[in-house]
């Protein structure tokens, strides 16, 4: 099992499996890491030159959002992940808005389609992942807006 993972344009989900084991949904692959959902993340941002906390700062003052913010893991590729619920509980999983096709509820989950054909279900309700890719797709907007001006 690896110990550290860069985010990058295959990236499609991290999802947590057990206390500091993410799973790492790609493309073309499926692997397990020795690392927390949001530990990647904040790896990630670093790796790519800023911090999870700067990210967040951006968010903030890109559409105003303090709480589950999506975040810009990398600009000119437009790395854009969402947290399914706050990224200090254990059980956050990070999607990528990119990769995502559509979804639906499926009993008390619901269930992610993404655009190469893989799904997953996750504990989060229709509504709840709805506002989330609604808030990644606004920081999405105005970050282009942004990059016109």
């Amino acid at each position: 099992m690896k110990e550290k993972y860069e985010i990058n344009s295959r990236t499609i989900a991290i999802i947590p499996v057990a206390e500091n084991i993410s799973q790492i949904i790609e493309v073309e692959d499926n692997f397990l890491i020795h690392q927390s959902t949001t530990g990647i993340i904040e790896d990630s941002c670093k790796f790519f030159g800023s911090s999870y906390s700067g990210r967040h700062e951006g968010t903030k003052n890109l559409i105003g959002v303090n709480y589950k913010s999506p975040i810009i893991v990398e600009e000119s590729l437009e790395l854009i992940f969402f947290p399914t619920a706050s990224p200090r509980i254990q059980d956050c999983a990070w999607l990528s808005l990119n990769h995502i096709e559509n979804y639906f509820k499926k009993g008390y989950v619901t269930q992610i389609n993404f655009k190469n054909g893989k799904k997953i279900e996750l504990e989060i309700s229709c509504g709840s992942l709805e506002n989330q890719i609604m808030r990644a797709t606004m920081l999405e907007v105005m970050h282009r807006k942004r990059k016109l001006a």
